[in-house]
């Protein structure tokens, strides 16, 4: 992903931006010599402080394959992006897209023990469902304890973030609010989102 200086994201930034909601992602891992590599969409989580990455897969999940061969992945969320035509931005009219992305670069690890993989599920079920705190995940016992020879947990080391905020930082500031008008007008699909982002980092960068 090429990261220009104007839209580059920091730290806060980017973990502001998926504390709004925003765990799901696409995982990508290298696939054998000559093929491709093996993509899968995927709820995670994300805990910052431990600088790791929960989630689980099927057991026949060939991305598994993928990971056992090289451990290096990468988890990308994008998000809040909408197409912006070129008259809308002035000379030399060019048409562009705006979006946010933020890219993890990690080591995977499977988790195949069963100790193991309820821990990531429990974590996962707090995160996604706290309102159940009752239903976890027990090897061996219940339903879902049953389940778990038939998944894996993965555990992510992120070696590097980059994140990405697409949104003409590099026009002057009062063609970008010009530009959030036209999103405000047209209204169709993230154009709200596009929007929120836009005047966000406007006002950021003019204080």
């Amino acid at each position: 992903m090429l990261i220009r200086s104007w839209d580059r994201g920091d730290e806060a930034e980017w973990r502001a931006w998926l504390a709004e909601g925003r765990d799901f992602g696409l995982l990508a891992a290298n696939g054998s010599p000559g093929e491709s590599p093996v993509l899968v969409p995927t709820h995670f989580l994300l805990d910052a402080e431990a600088g790791e990455i929960l989630l689980h897969l099927a057991a026949p999940n060939p991305l598994l394959a993928a990971v056992r061969a090289d451990p290096s992945v990468t988890l990308a969320v994008t998000d809040d992006y909408a197409f912006a035509p070129g008259h809308w931005r002035g000379e030399p009219g060019t048409p562009t897209s705006f979006y946010a992305s933020v890219q993890f670069v990690c080591t995977a690890e499977i988790v195949a023990d069963a100790a193991g993989k309820a821990e990531i599920l429990n974590r996962q079920l707090g995160h996604f469902q706290p309102e159940t705190p009752q239903v976890r995940v027990v090897p061996g016992d219940g339903p879902f304890g049953r389940l778990l020879p038939g998944l894996r947990g993965l555990r992510l080391t992120v070696r590097e973030v980059r994140a990405k905020f697409k949104y003409d930082d590099k026009k002057p500031a009062a063609e970008q609010y010009a530009l959030a008008d036209r999103l405000a007008e047209r209204g169709q699909g993230l154009d709200e989102g596009v929007r929120t982002q836009l005047l966000r980092r406007n006002a950021r960068r003019t204080g």
